[in-house]
């Protein structure tokens, strides 16, 4: 509840003049800046007092007793506050030297705690649905355009993690983002796992021998066991190869438990995945460097990723006898090689920008994913009967990072969207109630 009057003061939406519970008029020249950090709630504001003006710090509770529950009576640090603003006035609060703070009492508005209430009482999906028509296309606009550069730096800032964690090996950065984009969401953490674990140098030295190289690989994901399988010949050949290289390398393999495949067809298994890597360093791919050269053209990263299964992957979907009712792809459908290059290329150009100072790549980045298709999945679905419809993949983008981010994480305080239609009370112009309580409202009968 005090983070609702954190908010309150920092946008200056009090919804009446303010004064102190002694009579004194207190007028904002400045809120001053939020604080996240140990201290007073807001540093740094501006206020005129009773027709004198101040500077200094404001610190914001729901009750006034809370300034002594807290302690802040014998920190020096709030020594500095000029001011306290709380919901209820159930005490005089005062300095560690005894002098008494200025107090203000607000209440939140009505529009707004309607508005924040009905945003709050929808624990799932998009809580401002029955609002979004009201939003001007400028709002739109100007929102959905930060959210996709958010989205991708968020994005890149994995790879650059992944560049801090692996002892800033750029190549092997950006072969666990492939790893992790190949899982496709549902196994992208087992795929960054198992790329983590192996270090590119082996995968090189074998590149030359698929069959060492998909050992490396099978063997590190967990999948392989000599017990299982005893008639496969091509899954035993992994097995030993894989026995040998684990003691020369002195490796460990992952749980194979970790891999899923609920909701997943069999020629999308984790298995034809794994050997789509293979083949790739198999063919001589260099992560890094090819997609540099691609420079961010759809048509070049279509090539890039279109690597090919033969021998037992190019008819099987996993190990064992393979069923003839199955028919397994050979390469990526368009579809998959598009997700990859918003997935995977596009933050490698943003997060390559950020470590070279090359932001023209960055640029061209973000104009690719403008030519490219937008996803389809539910949570599009659910914007676009909303109202808000994704024309390519930058706007997807966009839409995706603000279900996750924001509505998700119940950030409507933080949300652009959420800002606009608590400002505007956008709710109190859907509703009409005759008590407010919990969250609780009831209607108005006609």
């Amino acid at each position: 509840m005090e983070l609702l009057y954190h908010y309150l003061w920092k946008h200056k939406m009090m919804g009446r003049p303010l004064a102190t519970v002694d009579g004194r008029e207190v007028v904002v020249r400045s809120p001053g800046r939020h604080n996240n950090d140990a201290g007073p709630d807001f540093s740094g504001a501006r206020l005129i007092v009773g027709g004198e003006e101040w500077a200094g710090n404001v610190e914001v509770h729901v009750k006034a007793s809370d300034w002594y529950a807290h302690g802040h009576d014998k920190d020096r640090a709030y020594d500095t506050v000029i001011l306290h603003v709380v919901a209820v006035n159930d005490a005089e609060v005062k300095r560690s030297d005894g002098t008494v703070i200025p107090q203000v009492e607000v209440i939140l508005p009505r529009d707004f705690y309607v508005t924040y209430a009905c945003l709050m009482a929808d624990l799932k999906g998009t809580r401002c649905r029955e609002m979004l028509h009201q939003l001007p296309e400028l709002v739109k606009t100007d929102w959905l355009e930060s959210l996709s550069m958010e989205r991708m730096h968020f994005k890149s800032a994995r790879l650059l993690e992944y560049y801090t964690q692996l002892n800033s090996d750029w190549e092997q950065s950006v072969f666990t983002l492939i790893a992790r984009g190949l899982g496709f969401g549902l196994n992208g953490l087992p795929f960054e796992i198992l790329a983590k674990n192996l270090p590119l140098k082996y995968l090189y030295h074998h590149a030359d021998d698929l069959l060492q190289t998909e050992a490396l690989l099978f063997g590190q994901a967990g999948f392989l066991d000599g017990a299982l399988y005893p008639y496969d010949e091509y899954y035993q050949s992994l097995c030993r190869e894989y026995m040998f290289l684990q003691r020369k390398y002195g490796l460990r393999p992952q749980a194979r438990e970790m891999w899923k495949y609920a909701r997943t067809r069999p020629q999308n298994f984790p298995h034809r995945r794994i050997a789509l890597l293979a083949a790739a360093i198999h063919a001589g791919t260099h992560f890094s460097s090819g997609l540099v050269e691609a420079n961010a053209d759809i048509d070049r990263l279509m090539e890039y990723f279109d690597w090919r299964l033969d021998g037992y992957w190019g008819t099987h979907c996993g190990f064992g006898p393979q069923s003839s009712e199955i028919v397994a792809p050979r390469t990526l459908s368009n579809a998959s090689k598009e997700l990859l290059i918003i997935n995977v290329a596009a933050p490698f150009y943003y997060a390559h920008a950020r470590l070279s100072g090359n932001f023209e790549l960055a640029e061209r980045g973000a104009s690719m994913l403008m030519q490219l298709r937008a996803e389809r999945n539910t949570i599009l679905s659910s914007w676009q009967a909303c109202g808000l419809v994704a024309q390519d993949a930058l706007r997807s983008q966009a839409l995706l990072h603000l279900r996750a981010e924001y509505c998700d994480r119940n950030r409507c305080l933080d949300c652009r969207f959420g800002h606009y239609f608590l400002r505007s009370g956008a709710a109190g112009r859907l509703f009409d109630y005759t008590r407010i309580r919990d969250n609780t409202f009831v209607e108005v009968s006609d």
